[in-house]
């Protein structure tokens, strides 16, 4: 079973979820420390054992033999929905080619929160693109392809890390709408949203906790006679009156001016023009 789990209140394990950890005959995770909260938050007395990037391959194999032999084996991350961006895709992987069935218990995920958090989320979807690479052709990949999207992008960050991804951000896309999600879910959940020059000057400094970053989709190219005139007047005017690109798609669609997909689209672009005239 691979088995969702809190990504920061414990409360939010699902009933089903703390019975399969109960049920099961061994519980695989990353780190025992924090699975053994979490288990006894669940009441649960299972049997540990640490699988993570180190040494999973090793552990897949013995894994698939326990399930051979009957047992029930309940595979968790340290923190919401497991092989996302965790390891544990190589146990999957075995136990699907061994033949074995594999159920999963869904949970929450910082992803989807995050999302929904951002105010960023449309019904075009998303990207998901684990945590952006540190440095060399990976990350100028990763930032050609942040530029590209037409849907809004969600990445891990580390804390460290963070300022240094906003300022480039801001340097390529300073208007572009962006949302940092920290500590989801806990004591001190935070999220600060805004274009990506306001919030690179936000955090200059590392904030605490864990980070996930919503990234709004790019601006569309300007197509000539594309019939936006009364559109884009519209959003220049609720943007010059201190709107960000999000809140005026928002009015701008509630007036029935156009749809809000292509307001939000519309309204970066206006936005990052003005932007670039002043």
């Amino acid at each position: 079973m691979v088995v969702g789990t809190p990504i920061g209140n414990l409360e939010d394990l699902s009933p089903r979820a703390a019975g399969c950890l109960r049920d099961a005959d061994l519980v695989a995770c990353e780190d025992t420390r924090r699975t053994a909260t979490l288990l006894r938050h669940a009441g649960a007395a299972t049997r540990m054992v640490a699988v993570h990037r180190h040494n999973e391959a090793a552990r897949a194999a013995e894994l698939v033999e326990r399930m051979r032999a009957g047992g029930t084996v309940a595979l968790v991350s340290d923190a919401g929905m497991p092989l996302i961006s965790d390891p544990g895709g190589r146990v999957v992987r075995a136990a699907i080619d061994a033949g074995l069935a594999v159920t999963v218990v869904p949970g929450p995920s910082a992803v989807t929160t995050a999302l929904a958090a951002s105010g960023l989320a449309g019904e075009a979807g998303f990207a998901f693109l684990g945590f952006v690479p540190r440095k060399g052709a990976e990350r100028r990949a990763a930032m050609e392809r942040i530029g590209a999207l037409d849907t809004p992008a969600v990445c891990f960050e580390s804390p460290q890390r963070l300022p240094a991804l906003l300022a480039e951000l801001a340097a390529a896309w300073p208007a572009r709408e962006v949302a940092v999600c920290r500590e989801l879910t806990k004591l001190h959940e935070e999220v600060v949203r805004g274009t990506a020059a306001e919030l690179a000057e936000r955090f200059a400094a590392p904030p605490k906790g864990e980070i996930a970053v919503v990234i709004g989709p790019a601006a569309p190219a300007a197509v000539p006679g594309d019939d936006d005139a009364p559109l884009r007047e519209a959003l220049g005017l609720l943007i010059g009156a201190g709107l960000g690109a999000g809140r005026a798609a928002d009015v701008a669609a509630g007036l029935g001016i156009a749809p809000r997909n292509r307001a939000y689209r519309v309204a970066l672009a206006v936005a990052e023009e003005r932007r670039s005239a002043t």
